[in-house]
């Protein structure tokens, strides 16, 4: 059986991705296509868009009543998350979140739908960047105490609006988690020497760069860094498409892509 998917944010350079992959899948089928009110791609066909020609799935401001689809992938914004996350809790549809830079009450809403539908909320849908946030955290677990330093570097594209990204952000949680400390982002001027308990986070900007992250380990005389390169955007695509068809018809609940994984 297909597993019938909607991409939110299918004007976008994610959403494209996503459809173009998604029609190559055997077991994938989009029905539907969803893009901002102002989106100047409404009416037109998504497949058009995503450069693989006319698949008959027009791109709409709003999920059809008509279309019942097995799980919505959404790579938009966050207002474009709020909208379609209200959809989802209301026609118990599983709902992907890929989309970064929510506030916290917008996290705590996202939250709270896990009660109603099932929800995979991720900063990162690529498989490796979320077997690397597994290993950051063992291995902040057995440097603990040990006079290690810790620093977060991320690279991005020009285009990314967010800073730091959330995959950053999130590898610095669990550092904090395991760790303690606090975040610093950057630094400017006399700062003084590094105390132990910072957890360093730097964002670089520039050109077409789709990820970089480097998680930094360092103390006198060694050094470790976990590093991850994303190539292209497929990698973030197709992590997206192997959750929707592990997410696919689930019940309620939160989801990760530790569960996609087998990590949990």
């Amino acid at each position: 059986m297909k597993v019938r998917l909607a991409v939110n944010g299918a004007a976008g350079r994610m959403g494209q991705r996503i459809i173009a992959l998604a029609h190559q899948e055997s077991d994938m089928q989009v029905v539907a296509a969803i893009d901002a009110p102002t989106s100047p791609a409404l009416g037109r066909d998504a497949g058009e868009i995503a450069g693989i020609g006319t698949i008959g799935v027009p791109i709409t401001s709003e999920l059809p009543l008509s279309v019942h689809p097995d799980c919505v992938i959404d790579f938009s914004t966050p207002a474009g998350t709020k909208s379609i996350l209200a959809v989802c809790v209301a026609r118990q549809i599983p709902l992907i979140i890929a989309t970064t830079g929510h506030s916290a009450e917008q996290k705590a809403e996202i939250e709270a739908a896990a009660h109603q539908t099932a929800i995979l909320f991720s900063p990162n849908m690529s498989l490796v960047v979320n077997l690397l946030f597994k290993l950051t955290r063992i291995t902040a677990e057995v440097l603990r105490g040990k006079g290690f330093d810790v620093e977060i570097v991320e690279r991005h594209h020009r285009f990314k609006k967010d800073a730091p990204s959330g995959t950053a952000l999130r590898f610095a949680e669990i550092i904090r988690e395991v760790q303690g400390g606090r975040f610093i982002y950057g630094r400017e001027g006399l700062t003084g020497e590094r105390s132990a308990e910072e957890i360093g986070i730097h964002a670089i900007r520039g050109g077409d760069n789709v990820g970089e992250h480097t998680i930094i380990f360092t103390t006198l005389g060694e050094t470790l860094e976990l590093v991850h390169k994303g190539h292209s955007r497929d990698s973030y695509a197709r992590g997206a498409l192997l959750a929707a068809k592990y997410l696919a018809n689930r019940p309620a609940g939160r989801y990760t892509m530790d569960d996609v994984l087998g990590l949990s």
